[in-house]
């Protein structure tokens, strides 16, 4: 039996700047593979948690080039070269962990390659237009020059993973869209233990994320902002110039808080606003398992994270009135929410479900694929 602890293991992510989704899964696997190396196309190593920082790191030539950490998305051509720039011959298992085209790493014939991946590149194929709405048109011009170009090395990586892992239905059905392939699903870990409900309910409304463009935090701040509701935002971004000219008195923004500080302001809220489509979205889960329901765009993961009229309601159209209404019609039924019941659902997505599922799924795979080459 192949052990996953004792074997020449990589693990490939497209990069290490922050802490975020795809990075917290990364440790997961790290802690299920006892320090695999690690390969990506840039990172800061500052940024690694303490399980990360036990593996070796190797990064691509592009961490080298002026501002790569700042500005790596002008280095997005380069992508594909410094992917293929890694020398992976010596591993018997190579797990990518990607939605950029680190999936295109060059393996060995004997080398079983599992891409865990979050989404196809999305600024190549699904949301090409919504990253470029605002751009001028040589802008968008020489953007969509480069998208097509790596839409298409994207298609052709693809061909190079032997096992496709998806973190949602929605992500599975983008890798037989786009890929042609199959893909098992599996939810990425929340470490569910970290939240608890609170006794006491305080009259806000959150949000939590990265201030980014599709995360739509524009939404919940005017839709709060017309109807004076308290709204507290947990993030920081470039967009955070432009959300706070938005927005009115009643809304705070918080900036980044630590997890202990962050858990009390889950269990507290009355209700977590999530405006944006997520291919899974960590976020509704952890409001979840600290016992609050969640008022969700009613597209992406949101769709299997959280049950209508149980763990929170949807909106169906990405606009201010739509929200509007979802948030009148949670107020109406506000009390009918049971925490017990919002926790328990929840805990499907937890760590120590990740943690048994991809182990024996990478074990699985390994077996298989060593059959092949007797």
């Amino acid at each position: 039996m192949f052990s996953l602890k004792h074997n020449r293991i990589a693990l490939v992510h497209h990069w290490f700047l922050t802490m975020s989704g795809g990075e917290k899964v990364c440790e997961a696997i790290c802690e299920i593979l006892d320090c695999p190396d690690l390969y990506s196309i840039l990172a800061d190593p500052k940024s690694l948690s303490p399980t990360l920082k036990k593996s070796v790191l190797n990064t691509s030539f592009i961490q080298k080039l002026p501002n790569a950490r700042k500005y790596y998305r002008y280095y997005a051509a380069l992508f594909p070269l410094a992917v293929e720039s890694f020398d992976l011959s010596s591993y018997e298992l190579v797990i990518s962990s990607d939605s950029s085209v680190v999936k295109g790493i060059k393996t060995q014939p004997e080398t079983c390659h599992i891409c865990l991946c979050y989404s196809p590149m999305r600024y190549a194929w699904n949301a090409f237009h919504d990253y470029t709405r605002e751009f001028g048109t040589i802008k968008k011009g020489l953007t969509s020059v480069v998208m097509s170009y790596l839409a298409l090395y994207d298609y052709a990586a693809s061909a190079r993973v032997d096992y496709f892992v998806a973190i949602s239905e929605t992500t599975k059905k983008r890798i037989n869209k786009y890929y042609r392939r199959e893909a098992v699903v599996i939810y990425p870990p929340c470490d569910v233990d970290r939240f608890s409900p609170s006794e006491r309910i305080d009259d806000y409304y959150l949000f939590v994320g990265r201030l980014v463009d599709y995360k739509r935090a524009d939404l919940a701040i005017k839709a709060c902002s017309l109807k004076g509701s308290r709204l507290l935002v947990v993030g920081d971004g470039p967009e955070i110039g432009k959300l706070k000219s938005m927005a009115s008195r009643n809304v705070e923004f918080l900036g980044w808080v630590d997890d202990s500080e962050l858990s009390g302001i889950y269990s507290r809220c009355k209700a977590l606003i999530f405006p944006g489509e997520e291919d899974f979205g960590i976020v509704p889960v952890e409001a979840q398992a600290a016992g609050r329901p969640v008022i969700a765009y009613g597209k992406g993961g949101a769709l299997e994270t959280v049950i209508p009229n149980e763990t929170g309601v949807f909106f169906y159209e990405s606009s201010v009135g739509s929200l509007s209404s979802a948030i009148r019609e949670f107020e109406k039924m506000e009390d009918k929410f049971d925490s017990k019941k919002i926790v328990d659902n929840a805990r499907q997505f937890s760590k120590q479900i990740f943690l048994r599922r991809f182990a024996e799924f990478m074990q699985q795979c390994v077996e298989e694929h060593r059959s092949k080459f007797p």
